[in-house]
């Protein structure tokens, strides 16, 4: 029995995968059309426990980052949004639906909450359809987590502290059309070599065993 190059079989239909791949990036296209483009304004934030000297730094450290993990938990709770919204910043709350749980959802697309391994160093990125309103949002959230950092956690002596001023894209960011793009010509590419397999293994057969078409 002839041993079966699926390379060849790919490379003999690489047109028919190709189709695929323009039909993947046109769909992602206009997936990336349908939604509103936002812009992004980052802050970044250093959170610091005073342990006392006796403390070593290893175990300072690794109690910072778990107070940064919490406080980056409680950044998409209503309760944290309510508080920025009464942060006194020039943020359109109309924005938000009035449901809470479409709320929740809408604040949680809204912020994205990143912390550095191995350090205290927090990220809050804020995205918007308007860059300023992004960044009346990164700010409010950096102004609750400094004023208020005590109130949200357990330990004493915790501190944040803002470290980098707002950063705002130039461009927008959502939805990443690179991204999107390039997602939408693998999965299409993935979809045209299961397809030509597909095909050729059932004309395969159908030659091979040519009585079976007879018979039915």
């Amino acid at each position: 029995m002839a041993t079966i190059n699926y390379t060849s079989v790919l490379f003999d239909r690489a047109r028919t995968i190709g189709a695929f791949c323009v039909v993947g990036l046109v769909l992602s296209l206009l997936v990336c059309l349908v939604q509103p483009l936002k812009y992004s304004s980052t802050v970044r934030l250093l959170v610091m426990q005073d342990l006392g000297s006796a403390t070593d730094a290893y175990t300072a450290s690794r109690s910072e980052e778990r107070i940064a993990e919490n406080l980056s938990t409680i950044v998409y709770t209503t309760t944290f949004f309510d508080e920025v919204m009464k942060a006194g910043y020039s943020i359109q709350e109309r924005y938000f639906p009035t449901q809470d749980y479409k709320k929740r959802q809408e604040w949680s697309k809204t912020v994205d909450a990143t912390i550095a391994r191995g350090s205290g160093l927090m990220t809050i990125t804020a995205y918007h359809q308007d860059v300023s309103q992004a960044e009346q949002i990164a700010r409010a959230v950096a102004s609750v987590l400094t004023s208020k950092a005590s109130e949200y956690t357990s330990g004493g002596g915790v501190q944040v502290k803002l470290i980098d001023a707002p950063l705002n894209s130039r461009y927008p960011v959502r939805p990443n059309i690179l991204a999107n793009a390039v997602s939408g010509i693998v999965l299409g590419g993935l979809v045209g070599i299961g397809f030509v397999l597909t095909q050729y293994e059932k004309i395969r057969r159908r030659h091979q065993f040519p009585h079976e078409d007879n018979i039915a």
